[in-house]
């Protein structure tokens, strides 16, 4: 029971420590795109081969290396779209007013090209894999695709909570595809197949014969549990987006600096703020900007009245006189005393 313990303490590490590091990584591609762009090349190459490599090893050490290396492998790929670099044809907002068949058209067209590239990926992993004892690597990368596709088609259809602190400016254009309900109809049948799998998997790690088997599964089973919670965090009010703080700080900085900052949400791999968080940020931005305007007037009247006390103090004492002339002619021709 003690490696089993390790190996959810290990899986529940390289869930928080990758997640940050990739979004670290993203707020710095807007200065550093180049070297990142082959950091991930050459990541996405290194991976591929480490889950090669470790699919002949039947040891513990070959599931923790198969395990590691496909999350790499999936880490790669999902730079390339927070990145903003592989997205899809029509990488723009969603057009408003428009069609149920037209926004899923709409959706489809903004990721396809990074939906391609995850099932290129995912059969890239399979052929490395195939026919090998140690198929960790292939199934961790499909438990993420699954995982990852099923957290997609819901935030579309719409859940509680969309959550968007963690989700950079280069594709923020997705806000715009997903909607706020209390409830779809597929959001229960994902968490019960996922809380299913991970249930099988736990007892294939209890009963297993072989320290391998015991390993991979309880490594399975720790992961696909991550993102049935990840799937909750759609419906719960959960503030987990304070385990990243130190890597949203670089990715906002891309962000425009008038913006309001939105109020702290439960985010992991998914994403927006609701419409009951955005009132009391607009309300107090109106009544900051009424209270400028109203400063401005006074700053505006004031310098005024200081430019005319200046042009009358450098008036010559002669135009004084002739002005004051002026004035009481005025006043006497109007009737009024002078």
């Amino acid at each position: 029971m003690g490696v089993l313990a390790i190996s959810v303490l290990y899986v529940l590490f390289v869930w928080w420590f990758s997640t940050g590091t990739v979004l670290l990584l993203v707020g710095l591609s807007s200065r550093y795109g180049r070297v990142l762009k082959a950091g991930t090349a050459v990541l996405f190459a290194a991976s591929l081969v480490g889950v090669a490599a470790s699919s002949q090893d039947t040891s513990a050490a070959g599931a923790y290396c198969a395990f590691t290396c496909a999350i790499l492998l999936w880490g790669a790929v999902e730079m390339s779209l927070l990145a903003g670099w592989i997205t899809g044809p029509r990488a723009e907002p969603c057009p408003p007013g428009c069609g149920a068949l037209d926004r899923i058209w709409f959706a489809i067209q903004a990721i396809a090209y990074h939906e391609l590239a995850l099932i290129v990926t995912a059969g890239l992993a399979f052929a490395v894999t195939v026919n090998s004892p140690n198929q960790l690597g292939w199934w961790t990368f499909a438990a993420l695709l699954l995982l990852r596709q099923s957290a997609k088609i819901n935030l579309f259809l719409g859940v509680r909570i969309l959550n968007d602190e963690l989700l950079p400016a280069q594709v923020g254009f997705l806000k715009s595809y997903f909607a706020r309900k209390p409830m779809n109809a597929l959001f229960p049948g994902s968490v019960t197949l996922a809380t299913a799998a991970m249930a099988l998997l736990v007892l294939a790690a209890i009963n297993a014969e072989t320290e391998f088997d015991a390993l991979s599964s309880a490594l399975l089973a720790t992961l696909i549990a991550l993102g049935a919670l990840e799937h909750w965090f759609m419906m719960l009010p959960v503030p987990v987006v304070d385990l990243w703080r130190w890597s949203v700080r670089t990715t906002r900085g891309n962000a425009d600096p008038t913006a309001t900052e939105p109020s702290p949400r439960p985010v992991l791999s998914v994403i927006p703020g609701g419409a009951s968080a955005e009132r009391p940020a607009q309300a107090k931005s109106a009544a900051v900007a009424a209270r400028q305007r109203l400063e401005d007037r006074f700053r505006q009247a004031y310098r005024e009245s200081q430019v005319a006390e200046k042009a009358e103090q450098r008036l010559p004492e002669p135009a004084i006189a002739q002005a004051t002339a002026s004035n009481d002619f005025n006043r006497t021709a109007d009737g009024r005393a002078p």
